[in-house]
């Protein structure tokens, strides 16, 4: 199995620790460090990592100045918890970016909303596509 990382750079690293932390209802628990922080599922399988501006410097990291946060980025989570996940994410933010609706794509219910920094985060519903037999191989 191969995974991937997922790394963005965020203003605050333990403000955005506890953003997600709430976007996916998870106990509360700090980040590693100060500057850098993991996102795990259940299981210690990493979900996002964040990491501070200009921190370590990281050529792509060094600032937020020199391209907008998420430009050409899209994070997609996909939930078991697809309802919950609505709830939480609109005790997070004022409003949605996109509505709850059905994908036409992936035949998905989503919604999509920014975190602290910007970044546009869609949320999709894991079951739906499995319920109907089309899981991903």
């Amino acid at each position: 199995m191969k995974r991937t990382w997922t790394i963005i750079g965020v203003s605050d690293v333990p403000s955005s620790f506890k953003w997600y932390q709430s976007l996916f209802g998870q106990p509360e628990r700090r980040p590693g460090h100060a500057d850098f922080g993991q996102i795990l599922d259940s299981d210690g399988t990493v979900l996002l990592c964040l990491h501070q501006w200009g921190a370590h410097e990281h050529p792509s990291l060094m600032s937020r100045d020199e391209a907008a946060p998420g430009n050409g980025l899209l994070l997609l989570f996909r939930v078991d918890d697809f309802d919950m996940s609505l709830k939480r994410a609109r005790t997070l933010v004022a409003r949605l970016e996109e509505e709850p609706h059905a994908n036409p794509n992936t035949r998905t219910k989503e919604f999509s909303l920014r975190d602290p920094d910007g970044y546009y985060v869609t949320i999709s519903d894991l079951s739906s596509l499995e319920l109907r037999g089309h899981a991903p191989a």
